[in-house]
């Protein structure tokens, strides 16, 4: 399970670039990937597993 949440929060930290603004959105973004296959819409409104975002987010902070 670390090695995905590390993996994950690599990937947000990426994707977000510089803006540590832009991290909670993106990580929300990559655990809604990771659980449905694809990155969510505009409007997609599934569920995503929020244990694993928090901890996602917070290894994402602790790297960016």
């Amino acid at each position: 399970m670390e090695q995905l949440i590390e993996r994950l929060s690599e990937k947000a930290v990426v994707l977000s670039g510089k803006s540590k603004k832009e991290l909670e959105r993106t990580c929300w973004m990559i655990v809604h990937e990771h659980k449905h296959g694809v990155m969510p819409t505009e409007y997609d409104i599934r569920e995503i597993d929020e244990e694993l975002y928090l901890k996602v987010l917070k290894t994402a902070r602790d790297m960016a």
